[in-house]
């Protein structure tokens, strides 16, 4: 048994959440168009019959704004410490950033090995692609660097068994029938997150998260209630929409995903509840799962 941590870093909406997906071949992380969406910690498990990998997806490093931004930046950067590899992700459509720069400069006090994934190649020519290379290549000592399309599962495979070269452990971590560490409670919240950014698009910022209050598990039945938290009392009209209607739609796309993943009927309730400046407030990072009580 080969064994081992993964970390998956980058800048927002690089498609770390969408490669996790991809390699795990199940939805652990919630994925959006809109930069910044994930914003937790997701473990996803990759278990072979002799090899179990444990990655570890991060929010995107960037720029941090305000007490929030900074808990993110401590959060994905915590996580380069005790891992057997670092796979950085780039799109590779976009070119080398600024945000790329600034994550490599804080990965040059690390010791851990960092593989430089080149993401989104579906969408380069070969020559644009070679030239890519050349230039990532020359700005940090990548122990590995691996082209994919993580949307068209292209290359995805030739990464893991490059992984599989760092793994140095011969523990199995987590039960070989699990795919991933996140609660049904954090999934359920993070479901109803992804429907919201879906439906609402540009409209509703980053400012709003999801918290599941209660999950009532009964024999044919779920009964799940979410607060969909806001920061300013504005938004709840363009939530709620129209009669109610935008929030009907976000409570039936939900919910059809929900009860695919709990394999049971479910009765889904959602509540608007405004915060003002909640991620700017140690007492309310707690309490939606940001911050750790014991580790602040």
């Amino acid at each position: 048994m080969r064994s081992g941590f993964v970390s998956i870093i980058g800048r927002p909406n690089v498609g770390k959440s969408s490669l996790l997906n991809t390699i795990i071949k199940e939805k652990v992380a919630i994925t959006s168009d809109i930069s910044g969406t994930t914003r937790n910690i997701i473990q996803g498990i990759y278990n072979e019959k002799d090899c179990q990998i444990v990655f570890v997806d991060t929010p995107g490093i960037h720029k941090p704004e305000g007490k929030f931004g900074r808990v993110l930046n401590k959060q994905a950067l915590a996580l380069t410490k005790d891992v057997d590899l670092i796979l950085f992700v780039v799109d590779v459509a976009s070119g080398i950033g600024k945000g790329d720069l600034y994550i490599l400069n804080m990965l040059k006090e690390e010791k851990v090995p960092v593989a430089l994934v080149m993401n989104k190649i579906d969408k380069l020519s070969k020559e644009k692609l070679l030239e890519a290379i050349e230039k990532f290549k020359d700005i940090y000592p990548f122990v590995e660097i691996v082209p994919i399309s993580a949307l068209k599962n292209e290359n995805v495979d030739r990464l893991i068994e490059v992984i599989k070269k760092y793994l140095v452990a011969d523990v199995l971590y987590f039960p070989q029938e699990m795919y991933t560490s996140s609660s049904l409670n954090f999934m359920v919240s993070e479901i109803v997150r992804e429907k919201l950014l879906m439906v609402t698009q540009d409209e509703v910022p980053h400012s709003i998260t999801c918290y599941t209050v209660k999950f009532e598990e009964k024999k044919d039945l779920v009964k799940i209630l979410v607060d969909i938290v806001i920061d300013r009392d504005n938004l709840k009209k363009i939530i709620i929409g129209n009669g109610g209607s935008r929030l009907k739609t976000v409570g039936t796309l939900a919910r059809t995903e929900i009860q695919e993943l709990v394999g049971k009927k479910v009765y889904l309730e959602l509540y608007v509840k405004t915060i003002k400046n909640w991620k700017d407030k140690e007492k309310y990072l707690i309490e939606l799962g940001f911050i750790d009580k014991f580790d602040k």
